[in-house]
């Protein structure tokens, strides 16, 4: 009975969500659905709401009217933390501690055993190709350097829910193309993955898009699905489509 419930409902609901800051609506009537086991992109120029929609998601934001569920639970919710890696556009990383000890630290928070610990770390940096620079100062490393150390912070504690905001801005395209292929084994696992972007190439590879510009939700779809419905032979052309409609 329990699977049922699960396959045969969202694992992320949205429901008319205003977000309002000041007098500056950034945020408008936004309703989406997004289910278990899927990699969904948010594609939209930078100031076009996505990264307001993820934290709310995340449970970092809330809305000032509609509501967010995750996993069934009303966000924001302080117990659903540990369920949800959260990859933040700007890096929150302590640049006085290395890179393993901001891995411990924020796996403690986890509550991962030490060795649950020593295993995942291994693993994360592994993946992020960080490995020797492991006991190396955060403020040593680069700007990509850092974008890849919190990606492995979070994926550290295996999350059923990832939140990927700009994952790969500044990461050369090999390293690209194995974290992606992370993210497909990652979904493959059940993981549900959300990715922001405004790579091209990147909105592809998703199962489905959100599209959105001006704080509107303007076509939500797979890739196929957005470029043929509009004619297009790639997804820049459909989100032109669309946003040139939705204005």
């Amino acid at each position: 009975m329990e699977n049922k419930k699960i396959t045969s409902s969202p694992c992320i609901r949205i429901e008319k969500v205003n977000r309002t800051f000041g007098e500056k609506q950034v945020l408008f009537d936004i309703t989406l659905a997004v289910p278990y086991s899927q990699i969904l992109g948010l594609l939209g120029p930078s100031g076009s709401g996505k990264t307001t929609l993820v934290k709310m998601i995340a449970g970092v934001d809330s809305p000032t009217s509609g509501e967010v569920f995750v996993l069934e639970e009303k966000m924001p919710k302080l117990s659903m933390m540990s369920k949800i890696g959260y990859m933040a556009q700007s890096d929150a990383l302590y640049g006085e501690l290395t890179a393993e000890e901001n891995l411990k630290f924020f796996a403690s928070m986890y509550n991962l055993t030490k060795e649950k610990q020593r295993e995942r770390i291994k693993e994360v940096m592994e993946l992020v190709n960080l490995s020797e620079h492991l006991k190396k100062q955060v403020k040593q490393y680069s700007g990509g350097m850092k974008r890849r150390l919190s990606l492995a912070i979070a994926l550290l504690h295996e999350p059923p829910i990832l939140i990927l905001d700009e994952p790969t801005v500044g990461i050369d395209p090999v390293l690209r193309k194995s974290i992606w292929e992370e993210l497909y084994k990652l979904q493959n696992k059940g993981t549900t993955i959300i990715v922001t972007t405004h790579v091209m190439d990147e909105v592809e590879k998703c199962n489905n898009l959100g599209m959105i510009r001006d704080g509107k939700l303007i076509a939500v779809g797979s890739p196929e699905e957005l470029k043929a419905a509009t004619g297009s032979s790639n997804i820049e052309e459909a989100f032109l489509y669309y946003g040139g409609e939705g204005n």
